[in-house]
């Protein structure tokens, strides 16, 4: 492919690399990140400190209506995601019957979202505070569904949303029956650095659907089908993993070898957009040692040493640091949450940058329409 800026021959159409890298495709008002920087920012705020520092619906409010709440306004928006988090009988129903040991409980999502938005109307007909409305609905059902349908697949009773309760401790009481204020603040830091990261691949594709004018729920459904790529939402158990499959960190360079002479991935390790250190792995890292001094936490500094040092032993200039995915799977193991659990609990937060990236782009009013290059053999024309 050639660059972004040169123009294919004999046409006036532009080539740019594969995977739209670095092309910038649109403006937005949500958020970016900074890869050179190590820094990511959600509207003007850098989303680390606001981790460290608001709740979860707070940071939600700041997405959907570009701002942070005063008290008045936090209170009566968690109150409204509150009572939205309930799911209707119909849904629960459906969710008995369909999930089955074995069901993914991001699979049952797309189900109850496709079920619950069947005669919803499309973004184009819809005012903004009617598409805010569906925004909000949706997002504030995905832990119910989720924490739902990981104890339906186990044969354990589905526990009820409470709307008393804020979002991230009514999911973790939902999946485990945790109610731990250590473990809801430790995940609620971990969720609110994952609510967006730029123009991943599901974002972008939950705007193109959106693009269309087509409704909420196909938007969110088509963001939710890119994020279910291993290459995408699926990390964090397969870092997990990592750890275990390396064992004594003393295996550490061995393996990292092993990994580069085969070509293959080293989970939990490098980014596509950062160049230096991910900054939502350094602050995971804080939080998992200062809360969690347990074999699990150490096993995993340990670790994260021995291969940056293997790496740049056995590949000299390569900088891979750890990424997000590294220690998410670590926290989520020390809130109790299962690996089974980890890609979910990553959705259940990106649906709120979801939402909100969907609400930009329906304003925009702006079909997304690019073209591809044809590398075929030449066609025939007809006589």
């Amino acid at each position: 492919m050639t660059n972004a800026t040169e123009t294919a021959p004999g046409s006036a159409l532009i080539s740019v690399p594969r995977g739209l890298k670095n092309v910038i495709v649109t403006d937005t008002t949500i958020g970016d990140v900074r890869g050179d920087e190590g820094f990511y920012h959600y509207r003007q705020y850098d989303a680390t400190q606001l981790a460290r520092t608001e709740k979860f619906e707070d940071v939600w409010h700041l997405m959907i209506h570009g701002s942070l709440p005063d008290q008045a306004q936090s209170t009566a928006f968690t109150q409204q995601v509150g009572e939205l988090r309930a799911l209707d009988a119909a849904t629960i129903d459906l969710l008995r019957r369909a999930v089955t040991p074995g069901v993914e409980p991001l699979a049952a999502l797309r189900l109850a979202l496709a079920s619950a938005g069947i005669l919803e109307q499309p973004l184009f007909d819809l005012d903004e505070a009617a598409r805010t409305r569906a925004a909000l609905r949706y997002a504030a059902i995905a832990p119910t569904v989720v924490a739902a349908a990981f104890r339906l697949a186990q044969g354990l009773d589905v526990i009820d949303a409470d709307p008393s309760m804020g979002h991230v401790a009514d999911y973790l009481r939902m999946s485990t029956g945790n109610t731990d204020e250590q473990a809801i603040s430790a995940l609620q830091t971990y969720l609110i650095t994952t609510i967006d990261h730029g123009f991943n691949a599901s974002t972008f594709a939950g705007r193109v659907v959106a693009s269309s004018g087509s409704d909420m729920t196909s938007s969110i459904l088509g963001a939710l089908g890119a994020f279910l790529g291993p290459l995408h939402g699926g990390a964090p158990g397969r870092a997990l993993a990592a750890l275990d499959d390396i064992g004594d960190p003393a295996n550490t360079r061995d393996w990292v070898r092993g990994k580069i002479e085969s070509g293959d991935v080293i989970m939990g390790f490098g980014h596509a957009v950062y160049r230096t250190h991910d900054p939502r792995a350094q602050l995971l890292k804080e939080v998992v040692q200062a809360r969690y001094d347990s074999p699990l936490v150490q096993h995993a500094v340990a670790v994260e040493g021995e291969i940056e040092t293997a790496i740049n032993e056995l590949k000299p200039g390569r900088k891979l640091y750890a990424n997000v995915e590294y220690y998410a799977g670590v926290l989520m193991s020390e809130v109790g949450l299962p690996p089974a659990m980890f890609t979910p609990t990553f959705g259940v937060a990106r649906i709120v940058g979801w939402t909100a990236n969907i609400l930009e782009q329906a304003a925009e009013g702006k079909i997304i329409r690019p073209v591809a290059r044809y590398v075929g053999p030449e066609p025939k024309r007809g006589a």
